[in-house]
Order: structure tokens, then C-alpha cells, then sequence
């Protein structure tokens, strides 16, 4: 069976990733005792229906329940299953945002505040975030781009022959997304926001994209880092990498990055690989 652990910090986007799960065709439980898993995955794979693919939640919700989950993990590895675990995070103002907006107190402490939650529930799962598999910071995502997300990597998981490759375009204003395994940053490139006519508009619009893809300076770039992707693409699938991220940003994210995401991702469409196209910033400032 393949077994997707979720787990993560207490407002960082669970219930999200568990519904793009359950539309993948998982079957999810949530917070089930983890001394339970072995004993539910035996009577997954006894019952008559053809179940392979499970995700179960792993989060401070357990408290005690969290005693002994590496070796628990390891009774189900050793037991011939596939493993994953997806952990989720975000900083500690986001949280707090995310806490005051709904008005639920944090479920780490029965009493005390949301920071003093965050603090210690960051503590009590730091050991689960290193045997992380995949981690995602959902800081700067939004509910639709973190069930991309975790769909994509869900796809281009244990068991997929091509590997899945998501590139996203970002502002170095709101940040560098965290789990990016190669960045470049084109502020170097002419800038379309102090042209009038496109201030308002993105690189997903005709002109703009045209602009910024007919400068001398994007030609020369893009020539020589789609060689340079060429050689790495095929380097990692062959390391066993089964899913790459590839990050392009610029001042704000809604205008160069944008443009040049959507073309290094309409060029490396001649690998046999999978792809998939995020614009984390285009709709904000």
C-alpha cells in the first residue's frame, strides 16, 4: 500500500491537503491514535475492498498518542509498505493571522496563548519534520495553490516513472518559497511595471509576456538556462528525484517571473516529464 502521513503545525493547511488526498482517490483517516496505524492498515489490506493508497493525520491533536511513532513508522515500512510524510508549516505571524481570523484557540494548550501554542507545538513535531518527506510552507499559499501542490507531488510520487516538475513564479517581496529546489532570480530583466500601458496588467497578458521575451537580455538568458536544465533535468531523474521545484522571481511576481515561467515551462515540455505551472504572487499588490 502507499501510506501518506500528514502532519504539520495546527493551522498550516492539513484539512486542505486531506480533501486534494481524498480527490486523488486516498482513503483518509484523521486523528487516528498513532499505536492504531499498523492495526488499521492490516484491516485495510484484509477488507474486500480494493484500497492502496491510505493517508492518515499525525499531529499534536494525539498529545500522547505522539509517543513512539518512529517505530511505528518503521513496523510499516518493514511490513513492505510505501511511506510518505508530507509536513506542513508557516511562520509564526501567518499562524497567528490564521488563528485570529477564525477564532479558535490553539489546540496544543488548553490554556495560554496562540504564540505560546505555536512555540511549543513546533517543539513537540520538530522530530516528525526532520523524517519529512515533502515539506511545504504555506505561508504564502493560498488554498487553491496548496492543493496544487500537494497534487502534484502526490502524482509525481513512490511509484511514478517520470518525475513531476513545478515551476512557479514568485515576489522577492512576499519571499522565496521554501521548498524550492533551484531558484533564479530575473530582476536583472527590463521591468514592464514602469511602462504604463502594463503597470496594471501581468505576464500572463500577450503584450506584456511579448515585452519582456523579446528583450536581448531574455533571449541571451534563456538560451543559456535551458541548457542548463537540459543537463539537470535528466540528472535528477536519474538520482531517483521524483519531484523538482523550480522557482523563477522577480520584484513583485506578477509580471517578468511570470512571463518567464510560463516559457521555460512551454520549452521543457520536450522532456518526457511531468509539469506543472504556479503563479504564487500574480494577483497580489
Amino acid at each position: 500500500m502507499r501510506i501518506v502521513i500528514v502532519s504539520g503545525l495546527s493551522g498550516s493547511g492539513k484539512s486542505t491537503a486531506i480533501k486534494a488526498l481524498e480527490d486523488e482517490g486516498f482513503f483518509c483517516l484523521d486523528n487516528l491514535p498513532v499505536a492504531l496505524f499498523p492495526t488499521f492498515v492490516d484491516l485495510v489490506e484484509r477488507s474486500k475492498d480494493s484500497v492502496r493508497d491510505v493517508a492518515l493525520v499525525l499531529d499534536i491533536r494525539g498529545r500522547d498518542f505522539l509517543a513512539g511513532y518512529e517505530g511505528v513508522l518503521q513496523e510499516l515500512r518493514e511490513a513492505g509498505h510505501s511511506l510518505e510524510i508530507l509536513f506542513f508549516t508557516a511562520t509564526d505571524e501567518v499562524l497567528i493571522r490564521r488563528f485570529s481570523e477564525t477564532r479558535r484557540r490553539h489546540p496544543a494548550l488548553e490554556s495560554g496563548s496562540v504564540p505560546d501554542g505555536i512555540r511549543y507545538e513546533r517543539a513537540q513535531l520538530d522530530g516528525l519534520r526532520r523524517l519529512a518527506t515533502f515539506e511545504v510552507d504555506t505561508s504564502e499559499l493560498n488554498v487553491h495553490q496548496l492543493r496544487e501542490r500537494v497534487i502534484a507531488h502526490i502524482q509525481g510520487g513512490v511509484g511514478a516513472r517520470r518525475m513531476t516538475v513545478l515551476i512557479q513564479s514568485f515576489g522577492f517581496r512576499y519571499g522565496v518559497p521554501q521548498e524550492s529546489d533551484l531558484v533564479m532570480d530575473v530582476r536583472f530583466l527590463p521591468n514592464p511595471f514602469f511602462i504604463s500601458e502594463f503597470r496594471d496588467l501581468t505576464g500572463e497578458n500577450t503584450g506584456v509576456r511579448g515585452y519582456v521575451l523579446e528583450q536581448p537580455e531574455t533571449k541571451t538568458f534563456l538560451d543559456l538556462y535551458m541548457r542548463l536544465l537540459d543537463f539537470l533535468l535528466p540528472a535528477y531523474q536519474k538520482e531517483g528525484k521524483s519531484y523538482l521545484t523550480i522557482s523563477i522571481g522577480c520584484t513583485g511576481g506578477k509580471h517578468r517571473s511570470v512571463a518567464i515561467a510560463r516559457e521555460i515551462c512551454e520549452r521543457l515540455t520536450r522532456h518526457d516529464l511531468l509539469f506543472k505551472l504556479i503563479h504564487r504572487d500574480i494577483e497580489k499588490g
